[in-house]
């Protein structure tokens, strides 16, 4: 009888809530504005020829690698941090091998470091969910051979400092370590410049947040290069469509409409923030777009009020340490005003329900 690896018992499923998502959606912290319109230029561009032929990675990976300010060889597009994750995974653990994950965080991590089957030994957070350095350094073995951090985090937005990682990385030169920037373009501060002196440091990025590229499904690991030719002999050579290769250029040629989309962003994210406080609800401020509140009991009756009034947002209360926690995403400036409206109605009509009640 056929049957899967023993391995794959112990895996996590990863179902994101896509189904139905008709409205404005602040819940998978997505572009709510879209990608550059140089992007739908290059797009409407293609040809049948262009897709006839297998991809290219190595003249975007260039491209890429001028924009980290880092060499072609320290670069490897992937089908979005996705592929990234994975390829860590199977680069560096086996059976036997133990992978560190702070929580809460990004589910994958867990999905495809237990996939390999290695040990996965979790770190709950600190509070306000601060990096557990101690912790962390505490739980390093022998047998510790990955340790993944987004920095800044998701769900929660918070981040660690360079100082905390980089000590990590020395404390763990067995292990790889990788520091998710997947939010980089929202806070600003990135650990890439440190790879040429870390042989065991990667940097994932993504083009699906501010970039507003999703769909299009590309991102890019940075390490070390004599590191990442071991990672390359596990990468199909056609691992990112030619679509998103065609697309990246123009993209990374828009520097303008990415800053400016950031900026609002920033500025939305301190108006959410500042809106959360006048209504007496927790949050924990954020430096990625999208911001982690406290909603108590009430959380999962607020995210279908919220629904109900046209937009979406992400209940994170099964995370660890996140019970009645809703995740909200920051878009552009005019969604931004429509989620304060909504948000506002939706709190005072939940106040006067439990006013009822009592």
């Amino acid at each position: 009888m056929l049957r899967p690896a023993d391995n794959l018992r112990r895996v996590k499923s990863y179902h994101p809530p896509l189904a139905g998502r008709s409205g404005l959606r602040l819940d998978f912290n997505e572009n709510t504005a879209g990608c550059s319109p140089r992007v739908i230029e290059r797009l409407r561009a293609i040809t049948a020829d262009d897709l006839s032929r297998y991809p290219e990675r190595e003249p975007a990976e260039k491209l890429a690698a001028d924009w980290l300010g880092i060499t072609a060889a320290q670069v490897l597009l992937t089908n979005g941090v996705d592929e990234a994750i994975h390829l860590l995974c199977e680069t560096y653990l086996q059976p036997g091998d133990e992978a560190i994950v702070v929580i809460p965080t990004f589910g994958m991590y867990e999905v495809y470091a237990s996939a390999t089957g290695a040990t996965v030994v979790t770190v709950q957070a600190d509070a306000d969910f601060r990096l557990p350095l101690a912790s962390v350094l505490t739980r390093i073995s022998a047998r510790t051979r990955l340790i993944a951090i987004a920095n800044p985090n998701n769900p929660t937005g918070a981040v660690a400092g360079a100082a905390d990682l980089l000590t990590i990385a020395e404390r763990a030169p067995d292990a790889a370590i990788l520091v998710d920037e997947a939010y980089f373009d929202f806070y600003g501060q990135s650990l890439v410049g440190e790879i040429a002196s870390r042989e065991n440091l990667f940097i994932a990025r993504t083009f699906s947040k501010a970039y507003g590229m999703a769909g299009l499904r590309i991102g890019v690991l940075a390490g070390p290069a004599a590191q990442m030719d071991s990672i390359r002999r596990i990468a199909s050579p056609y691992n990112v469509n030619a679509v998103a290769l065609a697309c990246l250029p123009a993209a990374l040629g828009d520097r303008d409409y990415v800053t400016s989309y950031v900026a609002a962003v920033r500025r939305g994210r301190a108006q959410l923030e500042a809106e959360l406080g006048a209504l007496g609800i927790q949050y924990w401020p954020s430096e990625a777009n999208f911001v982690l509140a406290q909603f108590g009991a009430a959380h999962e009756a607020l995210v279908a009020a919220v629904r109900r009034r046209g937009i979406l947002v992400r209940d994170r209360h099964r995370d660890p340490g996140c019970a009645g926690c809703v995740r909200i995403t920051v878009g552009a400036e005019a969604h931004t005003a429509a989620l304060l409206a909504v948000l506002r109605e939706c709190v005072a009509e939940s106040r006067r329900s439990a006013e009822v009640s009592a």
